[in-house]
């Protein structure tokens, strides 16, 4: 096997797949990347087991200024060889693989050799149905997985809430997370009707990692499944990544269907009152900060208190409150991590109990947005 590239779009590549490849694993070869050489290309794999990724390099394309000598394939030690192909001087990188998987990378007047892996050791990527894709544009998917993540439990006693819930009815995706304290949920209409019933939970830390790689993603992306794996693919890269098994719970249930009190604010505004509060409720046990709300005198205050450091109390500027007088307590990061996905927008914070949870959605589009906290009891 033997081919040379341009060092600079081979380094993208790589960055690419690495974002797979753990040190830690008990499967010792997927510490190592596999480059597979065909005619004209050269596909990229690398996993943990958890989530796979591959993205394939075309001899078609001017920018990697391909040249393939002899076909093959290879499991390269990923760290070692992506440190070298980084350091090397020259514009251009050569890579050979000669006996016994030896593998010379050269540039300019640097010449590495290490030590590889045969790549039928390598484990099979899963295969996942090409038929039926889900399709919607990469920056609406990046939205959803931003809006929905914050919510998923960290906690490993429950596996299926680490996941976010997606179905799909017609040609509508619902996205829902929770951590049994507050809860996540989108909804999007897709462009076209999708076929097929999708029911499937995907962990948050796999969603967190295709985030960051949709970032300067501007077509659509496509969601494939199979019974225990989801493929993602857009533009050259194809991203596994295995389902969570069991059944999400309903719900649908716990979202109010009325209000008793409901105040509008800017999001950024209340964002900027409830971390100045915070600063005091970090330092207390519980953690806990006060919203009280007076709507015959368009009121609400928010309060902070720390019995070893002090207490904090501001009043709001509301631009609405209506409804019923209200004192009700929560756990300000909760709020602070549904705020700041909403961006620069107007907000509707609607509250049915001082104990029953409250739900936070954007005042010109409150049925495809939801975010929900439960309250604290603090007597």
């Amino acid at each position: 096997m033997q081919f040379s590239i341009n060092r600079q779009a081979f380094i993208k590549a790589l960055g690419i797949v690495q974002r797979a490849i753990s040190a830690k694993t008990t499967i010792p070869i997927l510490t190592g990347l596999m480059i597979d050489v065909s005619a004209n290309n050269i596909l990229l794999t690398g996993s943990n087991a958890d989530i796979s990724i591959q993205t394939s390099i075309s001899g078609d394309n001017p920018d990697y200024e391909l040249t393939i000598s002899s076909t093959g394939k290879i499991v390269l030690p990923a760290r070692f060889f992506s440190e070298i192909v980084k350091k090397l001087p020259n514009r251009e990188l050569l890579v050979e693989v000669g006996d016994n998987f030896q593998t010379t990378i050269k540039s300019g007047n640097s010449e590495f050799t290490i030590n590889g892996l045969d790549a039928n050791g390598y484990p099979h990527l899963p295969e996942v149905d090409g038929e039926h894709p889900i399709q919607l544009p990469a920056e609406i998917f990046r939205e959803v997985i931003g809006q929905t993540v914050i919510a998923v439990s960290k906690q490993e006693s429950r596996p299926i809430l680490t996941g976010v819930h997606f179905t799909l009815d017609h040609n509508q995706l619902l996205a829902v997370s929770t951590d049994s304290h507050r809860l996540s949920q989108r909804k999007v209409e897709l462009p076209a009707t999708a076929e097929g019933d999708y029911n499937v939970v995907i962990p948050g830390d796999s969603l967190k990692e295709l985030s960051r790689m949709l970032d300067d993603e501007k077509d659509a992306i496509e969601m494939h499944l199979s019974e225990n794996q989801v493929l993602f693919t857009f533009g050259k890269t194809r991203f596994y990544s295995r389902l969570l098994e069991g059944n999400y719970p309903d719900t649908s249930r716990l979202i109010p269907s009325s209000a008793e009190t409901k105040v509008q604010f800017a999001a950024p505004d209340l964002l900027a009152a409830v971390e100045r509060a915070s600063l005091l409720s970090h330092e207390s046990r519980n953690n806990v900060i006060k919203l009280t709300i007076k709507p015959e005198d368009q009121v609400v205050t928010i309060t902070g208190n720390s019995p070893d450091v002090g207490k904090v109390e501001e009043d709001l500027s509301p631009a609405e409150v209506s409804g019923a007088d209200l004192e009700i307590s929560f756990n300000p990061d909760y709020l602070k991590d549904a705020l700041r996905v909403f961006g620069p927008i107007d907000v509707e914070v609607a509250f049915t109990s001082a104990l029953r949870p409250f739900t936070i959605t954007p005042v010109d589009n409150q049925e495809n947005f939801i975010q929900l906290i439960t309250p604290v009891r603090t007597f």
